[in-house]
């Protein structure tokens, strides 16, 4: 998937949107077999449904009971009403969505609004409502929202943002999550909100937050090499299988941190894809390790330009 297009698959289990009301006699899957998409276009649409109703049509039409995941695409005008209403949407039927494993908010496009226009909200209600949830995503960081909260049965956590905020990193860190296996998040840039610091992530990189944490995407960042140089060190790399530090503005800085720091032949798995490596730095980190097995993807460059005497690079996702 590139980085702003709609979701083919989600918590294993293939995308099917969920039809518009003059769709004549649709053929639907059987409810738990799919993960369904709803989605309102307010500038294409004439039907006269609003998402509201799209979602209650959705309950009375499949077999909620049996539902594993949702994708909700645009509930409007994103850049404008807040996901709020989503989150709403979802408290509200958490009796009629039992078997709810997969909840991702944003699925949206960006001829259908630039990833730093969506207004998301608190999303925290959502894991209150669903103690069964496995996996909660969202993409958009306008009004994004993640205080410290607590679930026991939570896999994977997931920000697509062009800019992440601050307290959503401290939120997220300060979080009881002990089942939490998978966490990827997209720092973005300070031109459209993405105020985290390094030491906002402190309680994550000491390691014990999250025992059972295998994968950490700590990506997408205007301060890519700071990062990599705190991970470098960090006590929470011994437990990963995987790591990615892609889509950001790694250079060699942070690589010859992360090559100078513990050792992380263990991995299967190191994304640096969307980098600024020279040539010769690429080749070090090839020789250290992928003769220990470890696959390094490193195939994409970030683009960079010069101007007013200094080189600027750009991350992979920012408006």
């Amino acid at each position: 998937m590139s980085y702003a297009e709609h979701l083919t698959e989600l918590h294993g289990l293939p995308v099917r949107a969920f039809p518009l009301p003059d769709d004549e006699d649709p053929q639907l899957p059987e409810a738990h077999e799919v993960a369904w998409r709803i989605s309102y276009d307010p500038y294409t649409e004439e039907s006269g449904e609003i998402f509201e109703g799209r979602f209650e049509r959705f309950l009375t039409t499949v077999d909620a009971s049996r539902v594993r995941a949702l994708i909700i695409g645009q509930w409007g005008e994103a850049y404008d009403k807040d996901a709020g209403v989503i989150v709403e949407l979802l408290v509200s039927a958490k009796d009629r969505l039992p078997s709810l494993e997969a909840v991702f908010i944003g699925d949206l496009e960006a001829e259908e609004a630039e990833i730093s226009w969506i207004e998301q909200a608190d999303l925290t209600p959502v894991l209150d409502a669903y103690p069964g949830l496995r996996e909660l995503s969202a993409r958009g960081n306008a009004g994004l929202r993640f205080p410290a909260t607590e679930h026991q049965n939570l896999r994977r956590l997931r920000f697509e943002t062009g800019g992440l905020p601050g307290h959503v990193v401290r939120g997220v860190a300060e979080s009881e999550l002990p089942a939490l296996e998978h966490l990827e998040m997209w720092f973005g840039v300070e031109q459209y909100g993405g105020t985290a610091t390094v030491g906002d992530l402190a309680p994550l990189l000491s390691g014990g937050r999250f025992p059972a944490l295998r994968h950490l995407g700590l990506m997408n960042s205007e301060i890519q090499d700071e990062i990599a140089t705190a991970v470098a060190s960090a006590p929470v790399v011994a437990q990963l299988d995987s790591l990615a530090l892609s889509l950001g503005t790694l250079g060699d800085a942070g690589a010859a941190a992360l090559l100078d720091g513990q050792p992380l032949t263990h991995l299967k798995r190191l994304d640096l894809d969307h980098n600024y490596f020279s040539a010769s730095m690429e080749q070090r980190l090839r020789d250290a390790l992928e003769p220990s097995g470890v696959e390094v993807a490193m195939s994409e460059k970030g683009d960079e330009d010069e101007w007013d005497g200094e080189v600027h690079r750009y991350t992979a996702v920012a408006e």
